[in-house]
């Protein structure tokens, strides 16, 4: 694909209140990080370029709220999304378990075309000492459901662009496999279609 031509790609983080979601976002996007954040209400967006197997992507990133109560709002901005990062805190093994019911929800909300929807999981704030979720029992959930897994730190930046860059390229290839069969599914000139001539 050519440089020149950009694609522009809509992913969303999501998971439970105080995961890290916004910590992690603008430490990708901005390479910062605050002590404190406020709780994002609704949703906010946060755009980043990056050029990706020779295509300039253009990635909005959608930062849910994790609340409850904003639960069925913010499914709303699951629709026409292109990829999916699940976030949870290993030092909160609810916001592990409520990875299920995140990912149920997103998976209602979208509609997936073959290839199956992008969606990665970071375990946010390995930096801290007090870990309740084993790597090894998030790589088992993950493993499962055959979903790529990152261990990550928005604090120190651990893994964080290579997280979000995986997504970006499953998006950009889910992209590029849609459109595929979108253009053959839409231009079928095979010889069939030919009305024949025939010769004296």
């Amino acid at each position: 694909m050519n440089p020149r031509k950009k694609v522009d790609l809509k992913l969303i983080i999501i998971g439970a209140l105080g995961v890290g979601k916004t910590s992690l976002l603008h430490q990708y996007v901005h390479k910062t990080f605050y002590e404190d954040y406020q709780t994002t209400l609704g949703a906010s967006i946060l755009s980043k370029i990056i050029i990706l197997d020779d295509t300039t992507l253009k990635l909005q990133i959608w930062d849910t709220g994790g609340q409850e109560r904003f639960r069925s709002m913010v499914s709303t901005f699951y629709k026409g999304s292109d990829g999916c990062i699940l976030a949870f805190d290993v030092t909160d093994l609810e916001s592990f378990e409520a990875l299920d019911t995140w990912r149920g929800d997103v998976l209602a909300k979208t509609i997936p075309m073959e290839p199956s929807y992008p969606m990665v999981v970071l375990g946010n704030k390995i930096d801290l000492a007090d870990r309740q979720v084993p790597q090894e029992v998030a790589q088992g959930w993950c493993k499962e459901k055959d979903i790529p897994y990152f261990e990550v730190s928005a604090k120190n930046d651990i893994n964080v662009v290579q997280a979000f860059e995986m997504l970006a390229s499953r998006a950009l290839s889910r992209y590029r496999s849609v459109l595929e069969n979108y253009l053959t599914d839409s231009i079928k000139l095979s010889p069939e279609d030919q009305p024949r001539s025939r010769c004296c």
